[in-house]
């Protein structure tokens, strides 16, 4: 009898529960290995003054469908909502709070003369966007960088009071950081078809599939990792916690050794003294975990340095207040930067104006409990809360969100407060960040018998993650595959042991 190939996947992430599950859903013996005491990684849930909140991803992207796929098939179809239809606002330069004009892309409106347009950025700055569709076509192939590409064609009232706010506060990065064909998906092609910046984002929002842009779990994001979780284990693979991966070494029959060779696997060290054997890796890390445990078996790997990434803070607030029981800023707000403003964070969420299910749970301890967040920092700044104390930050916080809410707020009024560190992950849609993650991990599949995940290949975001995962996962699987032919233990297209399909109706998810 042939043993189940064994997969070690080092990283307890998204990427990495993930990438387990598809291994064990097809037979596949994993383990999973995760520094932190608990699964998950950036996808948090903490509870806040008896309330359960994220406290890291509080949301999905819906655009491709794989992440509802994958909550699908854990059987969590019933536990997806979908925000509030109130929508966000903008925090403008001058201190002004307005609603986000709901016709844009990445905060590029498609009607720069639309009264929500106009409300924004002003009939000056709504004149000078219109000259965009009157200004030479653009041309195939030739925009890159996301700010130089508005300042240009619309600019600097929008760059500035539209498209800056949403980029910090979903890439925590500066449009002129962004690469547009990462970040707008289409933008390029469009731009090309309707020779203008606006028209090219209307064409994108009428081909936009009807529905949320963005999906969530009731009970909070950190539902889905423990459904993974729950069926890893099921499916008899283990979880090792609070335990780190130290180093890999390759090994054969023989010994050492350094290349892939017939029936060499690798050793995983642990931090615990332990040694996992391993027919093969999966590394989802954060990158310079992922670079260090793979430099000593490739030169490109060794030669690269880990990109500097922005250390964000989210900052929890559960405060009892009858003044937010309107929603007054609707679901949150977006900061522009301004040097005449004393807010600091760069955007808050009035999560129980977006989220119903949580507007309940609140109000269930309190007939006007809300729980606010609000995030600090992004790529290129100095974070202004990493080194303070819990009493400081707990006051900026609070500050921040009764000037941007508009309301009073004092500190009798708070019933909950935390703060969680993030250590950031730079965007796959800043410029030359793509280009640079494909060649590493090309690197590392190079190695053999190894393969790599997580957000700083595929970029932030479970929609950008999940797939990156599943194709991961699909690459050991051939790898798995392939061993098992070449030992001969497939016979007429069907596995006799080990890796095998228990029946015809299941399928290499």
């Amino acid at each position: 009898m042939i043993e189940p190939r064994h997969v070690v996947v080092i990283g307890g992430g998204a990427a990495g529960l993930v990438a387990a599950l598809d291994c064990a859903r097809v037979g596949i013996r994993v383990t999973v290995v995760e520094r932190a005491q608990a699964p998950g990684g950036s996808v948090a849930t903490e509870t806040v003054a008896g309330i359960r909140v994220d406290t890291g991803a509080e949301s999905y992207a819906t655009r491709g469908g794989t992440v509802r796929a994958l909550v699908d098939s854990l059987g969590l179809a019933d536990a997806v909502v979908t925000p509030a239809v109130a929508g966000a606002w903008v925090r403008l330069p001058d201190g002004r709070s307005v609603p986000l004009p709901k016709a844009g892309l990445l905060g590029i409106p498609s009607n720069p003369l639309a009264d929500d347009v106009r409300r924004v950025i002003g009939w000056r700055g709504a004149v000078r966007a219109y000259l965009d569709r009157i200004r030479p076509v653009l041309t195939i192939g030739r925009e890159h960088n996301l700010g130089e590409l508005v300042e240009r064609r619309m600019g600097k009232a929008v760059l500035e009071s539209l498209v800056a706010p949403v980029t910090r506060g979903v890439y925590s990065a500066d449009p002129y950081d962004l690469d547009v064909a990462r970040a707008a998906p289409g933008l390029n092609r469009a731009l090309t078809v309707a020779g203008s910046l606006s028209g090219a984002v209307a064409m994108l929002r009428a081909d936009a599939p009807a529905g949320s842009a963005v999906e969530g779990l009731r009970g909070g994001m950190s539902t889905l990792v423990d459904a993974l979780v729950a069926e890893i284990r099921s499916r008899e693979g283990e979880l090792l916690l609070g335990v780190g991966a130290t180093g890999l070494a390759r090994v054969s029959a023989t010994g050492p050794v350094q290349d892939a060779a017939a029936g060499a696997s690798w050793q995983v060290a642990l931090d615990d003294e332990r040694v996992l054997d391993a027919d093969y890796v999966i590394i989802a890390t954060p990158e310079a975990d992922a670079l260090r445990l793979l430099a000593p078996f490739s030169t490109g790997i060794s030669a690269a340095e880990p990109t500097e990434t922005p250390t964000v803070e989210l900052v929890t607030l559960v405060i009892d207040t009858a003044a937010l029981d309107a929603a007054p800023r609707g679901t949150g707000v977006l900061v522009a930067e301004s040097e005449r403003s004393t807010v600091l964070a760069k955007a808050l969420t009035h999560s129980t104006a977006k989220w119903e299910w949580l507007r309940t749970e609140a109000s269930a301890e309190h007939p006007h409990r809300h729980v606010v967040r609000l995030s600090y920092g992004r790529q290129g700044a100095s974070n202004p809360t990493i080194e303070l104390p819990d009493a400081d930050v707990r006051g900026i916080a609070l500050r921040d969100a009764a000037e941007i809410l508009g309301v009073p707020l004092d500190d009798s009024q708070v019933a909950g407060f935390t703060r969680t560190m993030w250590g950031g992950t730079l965007p796959g849609a800043a410029l030359r960040q793509r280009e640079r993650a494909e060649a590493l991990r090309a690197a590392a599949l190079a190695v053999g018998d190894v393969d790599v995940t997580g957000a700083w290949l595929s970029g932030t975001g479970l929609a950008s993650v999940v797939p990156d995962a599943l194709a991961a996962s699909a690459r050991i699987r051939h790898l798995v595959a392939s061993s098992y032919l070449e030992f001969g233990a497939f016979d007429d297209g069907h596995t006799r042991t080990g890796m095998g399909k228990t029946s015809p109706d299941e399928t290499d998810a």
